[in-house]
């Protein structure tokens, strides 16, 4: 997989509590995140290069979310099994919609987003490249019911921030939600929530 073709273009800006950022990782950078998470037993790391990030302005997170080579992997199989409708729970930098939307045989990405501010910052770049291919709602994922009779090819969840086995209950409860109405569904990390059980 080449994940350079899914790095993002956003623009940089800031909307309430959430800002659109480009962040740089040089060569020593590299070298330290490859030790500290060694030590740590994780084999994630950022190579040196630019990237864009999702920050929040104040807060216990600075990344919610970005475009380097570790997330974007995260997010593969959504974006390699979509085809003809797709949804996806939570906006992001739009990545995954984004990358899903490079298919000709998608006919539709819906996002559902909670944050207005970050719908306000992400959306309209992603609009004015994909027009009415791409949708996005402002709605909590764990209580936005779909219009009666919605299915959808591709369904993928990712509305948390960190990876964590308390996730696998909103996983749990998407996956039921959208069980008879996608043809394959998946949700961000979730192996590797269920490891930390």
């Amino acid at each position: 997989m080449d994940w350079t073709r899914y790095k993002v273009d956003v623009p940089e800006g800031s909307q309430g509590n959430f800002a659109v950022k480009r962040f740089s990782v040089s060569e020593g950078d590299f070298k330290m995140n490859v030790l500290i998470n060694a030590m740590h037993g994780s084999s994630r790391y950022v190579p040196p290069g630019t990237y864009t990030k999702l920050a929040q302005v104040s807060g216990w997170r600075d990344t919610i979310m970005s475009d380097t080579p570790d997330e974007i992997r995260d997010h593969y199989e959504p974006i390699r099994r979509a085809v003809g409708r797709c949804l996806v729970n939570g906006l992001g930098l739009g990545v995954v919609a984004n990358g899903m939307l490079m298919n000709p045989e998608v006919e539709k990405v819906t996002c559902i987003e909670i944050s207005q501010d970050v719908i306000n910052l992400v959306a309209p770049h992603w609009k004015a490249r994909w027009g009415n291919r791409f949708e996005v709602i402002c709605a909590d994922a764990l209580e936005w019911k779909p219009p009666k009779g919605s299915v959808f090819d591709v369904v993928w969840h990712d509305i948390w921030v960190g990876i964590c086995s308390d996730n696998l209950k909103d996983m749990a409860t998407l996956h039921r939600r959208y069980g008879k109405r996608c043809g394959w569904q998946g949700s961000w990390a979730k192996a590797l929530c269920k490891r930390q059980q």
